[in-house]
């Protein structure tokens, strides 16, 4: 397994600078999705990777033919690993909410199955409480513009199995490749901190 990321050349699963936070994203395929956060100030690596559905862990990593085949439950994940005190925990909501469609359940756009559902995955008790509040935030937004509720779910952050080297960092590799990310056009401000 390539730890070393294609872009930052950080090393993607470990020896991460003290101070530093997880977070994890499911937002439909996660090539185009990993490229939003690499690109954003204050992240400091990404990955992709499996997380989310039923596994034996003696069995080694889930790989990609099992999670698009709906059998194992996955979803398709993005670990951002980053500064808190220079991109805080609600931007990278922020990026999230408005970077997909987050009311589509098992699906974004084209891309249909549960491995697509739009979730965060929270690793402290501070991460829940904020992506719950910012859910609440967004799903008023949606209503505002006559839109559908938000299906996104918020649970804690399961085991994170890494993809297969060909998926991490997929569109620096393969600048014209497939990319289904866009936002339905519905913003809403980070609340103001202390």
């Amino acid at each position: 397994m390539q730890t070393k990321h294609h872009v930052s050349g950080r090393n993607m699963y470990g020896d991460f600078p003290d101070g530093l936070e997880k977070a994890l994203f499911g937002m439909g395929c996660f090539w185009g999705a990993e490229r939003l956060f690499w690109q954003a100030g204050g992240v400091y690596v990404t990955s992709v990777g499996y997380g989310g559905g039923a596994h034996n862990d003696s069995a080694g990593n889930p790989n990609y033919d099992q999670v698009c085949s709906g059998a194992t439950g996955h979803v398709e994940l993005v670990q951002v690993v980053f500064a808190p005190d220079i991109l805080p925990y609600t931007e990278l909501l922020k990026i999230f909410f408005e970077n997909h469609n987050p009311t589509q359940g098992d699906c974004q756009g084209n891309d249909m199955g549960s491995q697509y559902r739009s979730v965060i995955y929270t690793a402290s008790e501070a991460q829940h409480s904020t992506a719950i509040e910012a859910k609440a935030r967004y799903n008023e937004a949606y209503a505002k513009a006559g839109k559908n509720l938000i299906t996104t779910t918020v649970e804690t952050a399961p085991t994170y199995y890494p993809a297969e080297d060909y998926h991490q960092q997929y569109l620096a590799k393969n600048p014209g490749g497939y990319c289904n990310i866009g936002g339905t056009g519905v913003t809403c401000p980070a609340p103001k901190i202390g």
